[in-house]
């Protein structure tokens, strides 16, 4: 075998190792067990939590998807949203410590919810949705631990909670992060009155003269350099020519 053709078969096979090791590692990623969206505002209200399961074994199907609510940080007006195939069961607990709302204070809240009745097969996925009334403002964010079962009989449990500064434990629970609400954001311009007003268009417009100004310039640059980068292409192009003009005209001389 030539030394091109075993260059080829060898980065060939680097390439094929390479990408099916993304593949796996995309494959063990898609197979967890997540929460969408990733992140909530801290007390939010009347949002929307989706629960996607994967079925990660060839030959059995999910039969029974357990998802634990956190009682310590509850979230409080849970309701569950209807599953073609599915039942769900929510079961609540007396809180130690009752959650005062614009509603009143509440002093129950969801713990678990269990899904039974339908199947999700192999290559498959179900999204669990669940309504919320509010969300606690006092925790960075929430841990919903779940069990996973199958037609035969297995149980994988969703319950190792990630920690920062590490890799991802093998079975980890879905988390949904709580950011600050308007965490980021500047204050409003104190000016008031006509002045504050005039300030603020006076501003407005030199912002817009100062783009406009910037865009015509970069609009020119960029003019500039693909002139430039044009005529250097054409100046290359003819130099490649001459070079092969006389490197053939060099062959046929040595031949004769």
């Amino acid at each position: 075998m030539s030394p091109i053709s075993t260059t080829l078969r060898r980065t060939g096979t680097v390439v094929a190792l390479t990408t099916a090791g993304v593949l796996t590692a995309a494959g063990a990623a898609f197979a967890h067990v997540t929460v969408h969206p990733e992140s909530y505002a801290k007390g939010a209200t009347d949002g929307l939590l989706s629960f996607r399961v994967p079925n990660e074994e060839d030959t059995a199907s999910t039969t029974k998807v357990q998802i634990f609510l956190p009682t310590d940080h509850p979230v409080v007006g849970v309701l569950v949203t209807p599953q073609a195939g599915w039942t769900a069961k929510a079961t609540t607990v007396k809180l130690k410590k009752p959650v005062k709302t614009d509603d009143g204070t509440i002093t129950d809240a969801v713990s678990e919810i269990t899904w039974t009745g339908g199947r999700i097969r192999h290559g498959e996925f179900q999204d669990f949705q669940v309504a919320f009334g509010q969300l606690p403002d006092d925790v960075d964010q929430l841990t919903f631990k779940t069990l996973q079962t199958y037609s035969d009989g297995k149980v994988v449990r969703w319950i190792e909670q990630p920690q920062k500064g590490q890799e991802e434990p093998e079975s980890p629970a879905p988390v949904l992060a709580l950011t600050a609400e308007g965490a980021g954001e500047e204050p409003a311009s104190a000016g008031t009155g006509a002045s504050g007003s005039d300030a603020s268009s006076s501003s407005s417009s030199a912002s817009s003269s100062s783009g406009a100004e910037e865009s015509t310039a970069s609009a020119k640059s960029s003019d500039s350099t693909a002139r430039a980068l044009g005529t250097a292409g054409l100046i290359v192009g003819v130099l490649g020519l001459l070079a092969a003009a006389f490197a053939v005209v060099r062959v046929r001389n040595t031949r004769s």
